[in-house]
């Protein structure tokens, strides 16, 4: 019998013949999951079960696993805690599936080489000759970036809705459990609401062929633009199906490129999407096995400060600066925010501030609807907290209020100039940089590229006050 895991529950994850599929309890009393997420978990366990073979079984722990007769096998699972416990039952696994490249394909592109995104997105488009024209990439360029940078439209963006899914009795089934478990004393973080998310093998192919089909082509210019109108964009929202296992990523990325060649889709569009899941997902997933366990208590900065009650119970009521009660406000109502929103505002608000890293890294998981333990240390701890001293990045992605007013429309009502750094209406990004450059500079002065910001902050002859103000500054 193939023992499933709960992010392995497409078709491709089938072997064949009776399986076991577990739903613990548990992991919503060990840590506080967004309601929703925990939502969209449980209604993909009873919707996957709905198949004649699979059998659903009620546990209130992993471990009772180990009493229950004739599991022999497993594909591999994602995470460690799910691995030692696939290697304690003595299941005979299958390679990893999933992901568009295997753990043979990344130890031939990261034997003896130094790191690098781009590197590994590269090969991987050779090797899947994916938008490949002969030996070269598609229209000349691997990176299409720079036709992807435009900010939110003066209009509200002329895109279709994202694909909703038609709620059922399933889901009323799973809100009456979750009900039952807020009763007995179990917290979740969030708001209960319509849920927005594909949750089921049938949903997810719906959910992809609306997105090829009406939002891809517009994805690409505004995937970085912040809208508060608008908290999706032309965004896909397949992170949640796709790390359930609901699709298959490769063919996801196969959709994107047909799209392309059929002249539905941009290049820039296609290839930028691509890339996040054929370069960015299987890099961060990978990166999460090499770097190891210890890799989630790293601290390079020190940084020690407790996440604000108003972050961590997610209550935008309380934040003055937009871009901060937007992001919250979208993560407390759908359990989601675009990746710009993640490391630019929340995640560059922490990276200045100060949170303590593990803190910050375990609230991205339980916070998000697409939060799993493998995806987001190397986002978190890494790329946005630069918690690992230049590991994943070679410079902290810190910015200060001119990004967000160039790629957002928050500033125009926003109580904070984001061209001032002192005063009342000091922007705590435009001050909080400086601040954060200032306590870190030694830490900084080895990277070639924190030279410029080091010479700027050398010319700034308030400073010290700014310093002053931002650590003193108890309100955002």
């Amino acid at each position: 019998m193939q023992l499933l895991f709960p992010d392995q529950l497409g078709s491709h994850f089938d072997l064949g013949g009776e399986i076991l599929l577990p739903e613990v309890m548990s992991q919503f009393q060990k840590r506080p999951y967004h309601r929703q997420k925990a939502h969209l978990i449980l209604y993909a366990l009873r919707s996957r079960a709905k198949d004649d073979r699979v059998t659903l079984l009620s546990l209130d722990n992993y471990r009772d696993l180990a009493k229950v007769a004739g599991l022999s096998r497993a594909i591999k699972p994602s995470t460690r805690p799910m691995l030692s416990l696939a290697q304690s039952l003595g299941l005979e696994l299958s390679q990893t599936r999933g992901f568009c490249s295997s753990e043979a394909d990344w130890e031939s592109y990261s034997a003896g080489k130094k790191l690098k995104l781009e590197d590994f997105y590269r090969q991987s488009r050779k090797r899947l000759n994916l938008l490949m024209d002969g030996e070269h990439p598609a229209g000349g360029s691997w990176n299409f970036d720079a036709e992807n940078r435009l900010p939110p439209p003066k209009e509200k963006l002329g895109v279709q809705g994202h694909w909703v899914p038609q709620e059922d009795d399933l889901d009323e089934e799973v809100r009456e459990t979750l009900d039952a478990l807020e009763r007995s004393g179990v917290r979740f973080l969030g708001v209960d609401g319509p849920r927005q998310f594909a949750a089921s093998e049938k949903e997810a192919q719906e959910a992809l062929d609306h997105f090829i089909e009406h939002r891809l082509d517009l994805f690409g210019p505004y995937e970085d633009a912040m809208d508060q109108r608008d908290w999706t964009m032309a965004h896909s929202l397949l992170s949640v199906p796709m790390n359930l296992g609901l699709l298959d990523p490769i063919e996801v990325a196969r959709r994107a490129e047909r799209a392309y060649q059929q002249g539905k889709a941009r290049l820039s569009s296609v290839e930028g999407f691509i890339r996040q899941i054929v370069g960015w997902r299987d890099y961060v997933f990978h990166l999460y096995w090499q770097f190891g366990e210890e890799y989630e208590s790293q601290n390079h900065l020190a940084a020690d400060q407790p996440l604000p009650e108003w972050l961590s119970d997610l209550q935008p009521e309380k934040l003055s600066a937009k871009c901060l009660s937007d992001a919250v406000a979208n993560v407390r109502d759908y359990g989601w925010a675009h990746h710009i929103q993640r490391l630019m505002v929340l995640g560059n608000h922490s990276l200045q501030r100060g949170y303590d890293p593990k803190q910050t890294n375990d609230w991205f998981i339980d916070a998000f609807v697409d939060g799993t333990p493998w995806v987001m240390p190397a986002n978190v701890i890494g790329m946005t907290l630069y918690a690992d001293g230049g590991a994943m990045s070679t410079k902290p992605y810190a910015a200060g209020g001119a990004y967000i007013n160039r790629m957002s429309n928050y500033c125009g009502d926003c109580p904070f100039d984001p061209k001032k750094r002192l005063g009342e209406d000091a922007c705590p990004f435009t001050a909080g940089y400086w601040s954060f450059m200032d306590k870190n500079q030694e830490k900084f002065k080895g990277n070639f590229r924190m030279s410029n910001p080091l010479s700027s902050l050398r010319r700034l002859s308030d400073v010290l006050e700014v310093s002053a103000q931002e650590r003193a500054r108890d309100s955002f």
